[in-house]
């Protein structure tokens, strides 16, 4: 009996074994526009702006790919994929301040989030950037405008 089920778990293992990297790259990014939904598990305060995070073209062998969007001010950047997280190390920001306090904290997280490198998960229109303490979880709308 014991060794029937060592094997059965065995076997239960190896079927969720794969060796196919299943890490999101700049190319599946590419194009793509996402609206921020939720951060650290709770919603955004609906704005007039869209709080939203596009990826351009700038693709390439090397996993780079550019970024914008805006949370309270509008950014962009040019960041690097690699196993799974991206980090845009020098972002440009306006720098205006917004009357609603949740969005001047988006700011502060995202660009935080970006700069030490988050890890990304994109799971069919959900994309998730987490790090150790901050997860903001958005929903694709369409191509990056």
């Amino acid at each position: 009996m014991k060794k029937t089920l060592a094997l059965m778990c065995a076997l239960l293992l190896a079927g969720c074994v794969t060796d196919k990297d299943t890490s999101v790259t700049a190319e599946k990014l590419q194009q793509q526009r996402f609206v921020l939904e939720t951060a650290n598990g709770e919603p955004v305060t609906k704005s007039d702006k869209p709080l939203e995070l596009n990826f351009g073209e700038k693709a390439d062998v090397l996993e780079r790919v550019q970024v914008s969007g805006s949370m309270c001010n509008r950014f962009t950047g040019a960041g690097k994929m690699s196993a799974g997280e991206l980090t845009v190390k020098d972002m440009a920001m306006t720098r205006m301040m917004c009357s609603d306090p949740q969005l001047n904290s988006l700011d502060h997280t995202l660009t935080a989030m970006l700069n030490s490198g988050a890890q990304v998960d994109l799971t069919g229109d959900q994309l998730t950037l987490a790090t150790a303490d901050q997860t903001l979880v958005f929903k694709r709308v369409n191509g990056a405008s």
